[in-house]
């Protein structure tokens, strides 16, 4: 268990969400709306550059390679965009009347985000699953997200009395999502061989972005009194409220797969890459849809707890996977 946490612990990404939640609740001045760092003026180039490194990325043949598979596509799908939100009806029946509104939908918007893209295909690897497999259904989760993503959260804000509308949603995040990760598989072909040898570089580019989307959200929920309004409890409460969540999808996608036979390699697809959600783009989603809203932090805190969940228990699950091979 050591060994599986240490490289987690040892994470300078994780260690910065940590440190930018700690600096946002004693400082929150800083960095909300209009405060000393404007970093609400930064937020829209901030979001097109994290998706433009995503598509500049990505390799176009090894997407194409995993093409064929499509029963596994359908439930790798299937999970991201319909199990998770029927999950949530239960997770709401069983617990929302405990929560405060914005992170009950927080825990909504959590459901509703497509899978992780880097996280995923790196645990596929790990455990030695089909890798081209879950390159083709992380990006192809991505981008059924910019439209199921803002349609899925615009209902959830009509039913809480929130107004969100659906067609400027799209329109947002397809400029600021959509458009520049096609800007990147576009010059993938002739940047693409460059970019890899660059790749440490460009990835702490794009997790600083996100840090700095982080700190900004935490700051501006702060100054609207996320934790005299609440208090620490809340942070216990998401925790147990994501760990369910994650033990419930980790055990439904091993059984669809086994149930619908599928080989080692694939079923290792279906649990890594149908459990999944992203944080990279998901608070990034967060700042368009929900702007400079007051309850922002709360909103993108199941997020980010189960983003440190899911690589913690499938770290330790991909070992036991890759394990199989060697026992051979």
């Amino acid at each position: 268990m050591i060994n599986t946490l240490k490289p987690l612990l040892n994470d300078w990404f994780l260690r910065g969400m940590i440190l930018a939640v700690i600096i946002a609740s004693f400082f929150p001045d800083i960095g909300k709306s209009g405060g000393l760092l404007h970093l609400d003026l930064f937020i829209n180039a901030g979001v097109a550059i994290v998706f433009f490194l995503h598509g500049m990325g990505i390799p176009t043949e090894q997407m194409k390679a995993g093409i064929r598979n499509w029963r596994l596509h359908i439930v790798v799908q299937a999970f991201t965009f319909v199990v998770f939100p029927l999950l949530f009806i239960l997770f709401r029946f069983a617990f929302g009347h405990w929560l405060p509104p914005m992170l009950l939908l927080g825990f909504f918007y959590l459901c509703v985000l497509p899978s992780t893209i880097t996280s995923s295909v790196a645990m596929t690897g790990m455990a030695r699953g089909n890798v081209p497999a879950a390159i083709f259904n992380a990006t192809i989760s991505s981008l059924i997200g910019i439209v199921a993503t803002p349609a899925l959260v615009s209902l959830m804000s009509a039913t809480t009395g929130e107004t969100l509308s659906f067609g400027k949603a799209v329109l947002d995040i397809a400029t600021l999502l959509l458009l520049p990760f096609v800007i990147g598989q576009l010059l993938h072909p002739v940047f693409g061989k460059w970019f890899a040898a660059r790749k440490k570089y460009t990835s702490m580019a794009d997790r600083g972005i996100v840090l700095l989307l982080v700190f900004s959200a935490f700051c501006d929920s702060v100054a609207a009194g996320l934790w005299t309004n609440y208090g620490p409890s809340l942070l216990v409460i998401t925790l147990i409220g994501v760990s369910i969540i994650l033990a419930v999808v980790l055990l439904l996608t091993r059984a669809t797969a086994r149930a619908l036979n599928f080989n080692t390699e694939d079923e290792i697809v279906a649990v890594f890459c149908g459990s999944k959600k992203t944080l990279a783009a998901g608070v990034p989603m967060a700042k368009v849809l929900f702007g400079s809203h007051p309850g922002l932090g709360l909103i993108v805190l199941p997020i980010m707890f189960y983003h440190q969940i899911q690589l913690m228990v499938c770290s330790a699950l991909a070992q036991r996977y890759a394990k199989r091979l060697e026992q051979r």
